[in-house]
């Protein structure tokens, strides 16, 4: 009989998921991307603002399921790793019970506070507050369904059914972009494009549900059994801590904006952070693939884990630095072309700036996952609370010193941060991966001064020679993360990335 845990690590598996992961963010993220300017153009510039504040709000949703999505995730995998299946289907009634019953709660919780946010938090014209507050009530409706959502496509991970939940979600994603440009055609509201977002969110839920049924026999509405929500909550509540810190950091710098300057400084800064944010997609493709594969194989295979999170770090890089390239490169062309001449002048800076940090934060997805498989996720939280305490401040002082332009360093700089001591954890809290840490961190930090020193460069000229030496020094770092069989076989690897997630390639 097969080892569970080798079968759910096989270079096969690994690859497919992060296909399908990528194609399943990646294709509605491009329709999203053409959109853009139409919804812009829609709503006009406090109202876009409006709308990416409401997106934010969403993103906050996501830490009420307490962590027990990826925390399901996690225990599904090692009983599965470790030859216990069966017990996945009590495990997953007793999570969707309790988070039904509180996501509930929250939802009316955020209903009651959406006034509050704002009269006395933004910035929002008289003309727009009566739609202000029901647009995002209607969203805060939505609360249940994500939580419900991120707990669903846990229970999809763990069984790696990638395929299957892509090919099924893809078109609600395409619609959850294309449903308020349509619905703005006959309905000039902010209601009536969150009642399209919410929609969605509805499809989403019943698709996942309906993909469920046959990977967990028996399972159904039952009253959940605590004892086992318990340690899930434990693990979980920890992932909440660091995703409120996470989101918090992510989001905070908008409202400060908001707060501190005004709606259109939002929608300024708020549209490239929301545009660089889309390489997200490569990361959390391989992220999502790699924490089953981590979760089963970290007891029984430690070798083969560390050689999981060097490899996946460095296919990260690889994928995403290219893209950074030519966002800090081109950064004020993209928003010409993309948006017009308004964004261009007033964002270009920012995009450059957050270009740089979204290759750290990219980066980051790798070592987290491995934090969460091992267990460690108080160790993430206490880090991203700690950001926290830094970062939220120094923000706001950049903010009211150089306008937008602060925030975007504030980001960055906390980015690199966030990732760098990301490794640090892994090396110190599962010695089996610190050497593949340690080989991480040179390329990573060969990379992100490759993409600083293009920020002063004046001309064409310099900045192509520039582009074409940090692409120079970070290949001669990343030769230094490989082994001795990968550095002899290099011309396949850089032929076919992916073989990067094969353990038996070279």
């Amino acid at each position: 009989m097969a080892d569970p845990a080798e079968s759910r690590t096989r270079g096969r598996t690994m690859v497919a998921g992060v296909v399908w992961n990528g194609l399943g963010r990646g294709i509605p993220l491009l329709l999203a991307l053409v959109l853009t300017p139409i919804l812009i153009h829609q709503l006009g510039l406090d109202r876009w603002a409006l709308f990416t504040l409401a997106l934010a709000m969403v993103g906050v949703f996501g830490v009420f399921d307490f962590g027990v999505g990826q925390a399901l995730t996690r225990a599904i995998s090692e009983r599965i790793g470790t030859g216990r299946g069966n017990e996945a289907a009590a495990l997953v009634e007793a999570a969707l019970g309790t988070l039904l019953g509180i996501s509930l709660v929250v939802a009316l919780g955020l209903w009651l506070f959406v006034p509050v946010l704002v009269d006395r938090v933004l910035q929002v014209p008289p003309g727009l507050r009566e739609q202000a507050i029901g647009a995002m009530r209607v969203l805060a409706g939505a609360a249940p369904l994500v939580v419900l959502n991120a707990a669903l496509w846990g229970v999809l991970a763990a069984y790696q059914r990638f395929r299957a939940a892509n090919l099924v979600t893809m078109p609600v994603n395409l619609l959850y972009y294309l449903g308020p440009v349509l619905v703005l055609l006959v309905w000039d509201s902010l209601v009536g494009v969150m009642l399209a977002l919410v929609a969605c969110r509805l499809a989403s839920t019943l698709s996942y549900l309906w993909l469920i049924r046959p990977l967990v026999p028996g399972l159904g509405l039952r009253w959940p059994r605590f004892a086992l929500v318990v340690p899930l909550l434990r693990l979980g509540g920890w992932m909440t801590v660091n995703g409120l810190m996470t989101q918090a950091l992510l989001y905070t710098d908008r409202f400060l904006i908001g707060a501190l300057l005004s709606l259109s400084a939002v929608a300024f800064y708020a549209t490239p952070l929301d545009l660089v944010l889309r390489a997200w997609i490569l990361p959390v493709a391989v992220a999502q693939t790699l924490l089953p594969a981590f979760a089963s194989s970290f007891l029984t295979a430690p070798a083969s884990t560390a050689t999981l999170l060097r490899r996946g770090g460095l296919l990260v890089m690889l994928l995403v630095l290219p893209a950074c390239l030519v966002i800090v490169g081109g950064a004020r062309e993209i928003l010409w072309l993309w948006l017009g001449q308004g964004f261009a002048e007033g964002s270009a800076r920012v995009l450059q700036w957050l270009g740089c940090g979204i290759f750290f934060s990219c980066v980051a997805f790798a070592p987290h996952a491995m934090l969460d498989a091992i267990g460690r996720p108080d160790a993430s939280a206490k880090f991203a609370a700690l950001q926290a305490i830094i970062f939220i401040p120094l923000a706001a002082l950049l903010i009211h010193l150089i306008g937008i332009e602060g925030a975007a360093i504030a980001w960055t700089a906390r980015a690199a941060t966030d990732c760098l001591g990301k490794l640090a954890l892994v090396a110190r809290l599962f010695p089996p991966a610190a050497d593949a840490a340690r080989r991480l961190a040179l390329p990573l930090v060969a990379g992100g001064a490759g993409l600083l020193l293009l920020l002063p460069m004046p001309g064409l000229a310099p900045l192509l020679m520039a582009a074409a030496l940090a692409v120079a020094v970070f290949a001669l770092a990343g030769l230094r993360a490989l082994d001795d069989e990968e550095r002899s076989n290099i011309g396949a690897l850089i032929r076919q990335p992916r073989l990067l997630l094969k353990p038996g390639a070279p």
